[in-house]
């Protein structure tokens, strides 16, 4: 099984939000094959969660807060994701880090607030142009995930990794899928000094329809967080039949 998590970032209004999940509901899939999830906005996360119920389509997050209730205007923490049915968050997303300015230590506290909640925290990882230009790929991958996972309590808990390289995002120049399949194999090796758990490694970064089967097909990958491809009927609808036919 391969998992396709859809992050619908700021693309749709609550109405087309609706729209969109009710198209996806028309359609069925197989569920041995694909892992479907929305990352819809938070204005359409309750009513997504309703739309979903009793299928096998999950709902998650595009972000957390790390305090469970309080004095936080404009946040929405880990808690409240999970008592109105969320099942995962995205944590440390790059828009996240780069235009929102999250840190390190923010991405940590996050992560720590989703596994105590009950969520299934999809820690996003990744590398800017600059890093790849000067060949520091693997130094910012170590780091952000020392950072994030050093000393963490996983036992008994559920974590998933997006590699989605800051360059790749939106550019209409995702990394290709050979390169893509090297990158999760380094990754996955990381990550066993962390858990001793097979830990899920997902690529995002401008996955096309056209291209999302030959990500899947490789062995390192686990499925894919896409993007731009994920907010209309008529482009994630064939992403998806090509994951499902892979």
């Amino acid at each position: 099984m391969k998992h396709v998590f859809a992050n619908w970032k700021m693309y749709l209004d609550f109405d087309e939000s609706c729209i969109l999940a009710n198209q996806l509901l028309s359609q069925s899939f197989d569920a041995q094959k694909i892992n479907l999830a929305i990352f819809p906005n938070f204005l359409a996360v309750s009513e997504l969660v309703k739309i979903f119920r009793d299928t096998p389509i999950a709902v998650g997050g595009q972000t957390c807060a790390w305090a469970p209730k309080g004095a936080y205007t404009g946040a929405v923490s880990a808690l409240l994701l999970k008592e109105v049915g969320c099942r995962y968050v995205l944590v440390g997303h790059s828009e996240r880090r780069y235009i929102f300015g999250e840190s390190g230590d923010d991405v940590r506290k996050k992560l720590e607030a989703a596994l105590a909640a009950g969520l299934v925290p999809v820690l996003c990882v990744g590398e800017t142009e600059t890093d790849r230009k000067e060949e520091k790929r693997e130094y910012r991958l170590k780091k952000q995930l020392l950072k994030a996972l050093e000393g963490l309590d996983l036992s008994g808990r559920r974590l998933m990794v997006a590699y989605e390289p800051v360059w790749a995002i939106g550019s209409g120049n995702p990394c290709l899928p050979a390169d893509a399949d090297d990158i999760h194999g380094w990754i996955k090796l990381e990550l066993k000094q962390y858990s001793e758990k097979d830990i899920p490694v997902l690529y995002g970064g401008s996955v096309e329809a056209d291209k999302a089967a030959e990500y899947v097909a490789r062995d390192m990958i686990d499925g894919i967080l896409v993007g731009g491809a994920a907010v209309k009927f008529e482009t994630f609808l064939p992403l998806l039949r090509a994951v499902e036919s892979r």
